[in-house]
């Protein structure tokens, strides 16, 4: 097993040209942002000497540690314990340009639908990167007071003075941040008074460097702050994961988004209303749809159980009924190929994988992926893995299924949240 990890070189997804190169100052326009890779050549956080195996493989790993901070929202805490000594991690995976203030300064911060509010690491901060908002060289910042209604809606607020602050968690993060509003710009459009988390301490390793954009479903979301502009619609398209040099969009507000798109209704879980849960009801490996109990995909508001589309996690993770019966389809169909494992994929082959297709199948839509967004192959073509994941074992909800970057890799998945609407449409994000 060692000398096949070792053997691989890189892990490839897509074909594209690798004579092409970064695209590192295209513009955002209009209401459209560029979305990159976190580590992307045009990333600033893109970790050193990293090579393609070594950081999927991490990615793979870490989804254990996301899916335990999701089980953590879902089942109503605020905080994932820390196993067997191993720091947990959630960092998004892709990144985009706001700019803040007057006149603006321009950060890069991580995007992620599970989350609400924006929180940026201003001058000063204990634990933030050195890529910092300075509110001192902007002259529409303002802190909140107290009494402000936007106060009330932030995790454990404090009234130490005047000014509006609050403590909460990030996976293994503790964060302290003053509530605090300025002007934010997002390609050329501009929201005056955004409301945002301006985080002057950071403890523990968690929380993203550069900060976060939240668009979850939230008070305190982008889209929730923005009605009157981008009327609670967005859609993304994220780039091939091997395609590092190329970046997907993110498109705000009901115009330029996709007219013929297959949609599913939103479900609204009370308890943790910033997810994006669908109903899934089946999975179909090839042409067949596989035995999984119903129980699997139940929607449950109590518990947190359902099925989510998560841009943070980086492969699909199941409840294990559900993947133990694509895996073992995927398995029978491969007949008598001898299967072995790569790190947490579990089902890897040394000649291609036979399965064309697998469709996610939800109320009113299906979803049929080709192997470029369920196949992981090594860059010589003789390893091939299905890359996806059973929920781990002591989850805090091993109830929830999660629909990760990987499989939504060149689709537009869209949010209307005035229908209460999520559609997806295949399409080249690179």
């Amino acid at each position: 097993m060692a000398a096949l990890l070792f053997s691989l070189v890189a892990l490839f997804l897509c074909h594209h040209p690798s004579t092409v190169s970064a695209r590192c100052g295209v513009a955002d326009q209009g209401s459209t942002l560029q979305v990159l890779h976190v580590n992307s050549p045009c990333s600033p956080f893109r970790p050193k000497a990293l090579s393609w195996e070594n950081s999927v493989l991490q990615m793979q790993a870490d989804d254990k540690s996301r899916f335990q901070y999701l089980s953590s929202l879902v089942a109503g805490r605020s905080f994932v314990p820390i196993a067997s000594g191993r720091t947990i991690t959630q960092n998004p995976t892709y990144i985009v340009r706001v700019n803040i203030g007057t006149p603006p300064q321009q950060l890069l911060v991580a995007l992620d639908t599970s989350n609400d509010a924006a929180w940026i690491p201003c001058t000063g901060c204990v634990g933030c990167s050195s890529s910092t908002f300075d509110p001192a060289k902007s002259s529409t910042f303002k802190p909140l007071r107290c009494g402000s209604p936007q106060c009330s809606q932030v995790p454990n607020p404090s009234c130490g003075g005047a000014s509006c602050g609050f403590n909460t968690t990030y996976g293994s993060s503790s964060i302290s941040a003053g509530l605090v509003q300025d002007n934010i710009s997002l390609a050329t459009d501009s929201i005056g008074g955004y409301t945002f988390g301006c985080v002057q301490k950071i403890t523990g390793s968690s929380f993203p460097a550069q900060g976060l954009l939240g668009l979850g479903r939230g008070p305190l979301s982008l889209m929730s702050q923005s009605t009157s502009l981008y009327q609670s619609t967005f859609s993304y398209c994220l780039p091939c994961y091997k395609s590092t040099n190329f970046a997907g969009s993110l498109r705000l507000g009901p115009h330029s988004q996709p007219v013929r798109i297959k949609t599913t209704q939103l479900l609204r879980n009370p308890r943790r209303s910033s997810l994006y849960y669908v109903n899934l009801v089946a999975i179909r490996v090839g042409g067949r749809i596989v035995d999984i109990p119903a129980s699997a995909f139940a929607f449950d508001p109590n518990t947190g159980a359902g099925t989510i589309f998560d841009s943070g996690t980086v492969f699909t993770i199941l409840v294990k009924p559900a993947y133990v019966a694509v895996r073992d389809e995927v398995r029978r169909r491969m007949r008598d190929a001898a299967v072995s494992s790569l790190g947490g994929f579990d089902t890897c082959y040394n000649v291609a994988i036979s399965v064309p297709t697998i469709t996610f199948m939800f109320t009113g839509m299906n979803v049929t992926l080709p192997q470029d967004n369920f196949v992981i192959r090594s860059s010589a073509g003789s390893t091939s893995c299905l890359a996806m994941a059973a929920a781990p074992e002591g989850s805090v909800n091993s109830g929830l299924n999660v629909i990760a970057s990987f499989q939504q890799q060149n689709h537009r998945i869209l949010i209307d949240g005035p229908k209460s609407k999520l559609g997806v449409a295949r399409e080249a994000c690179t």
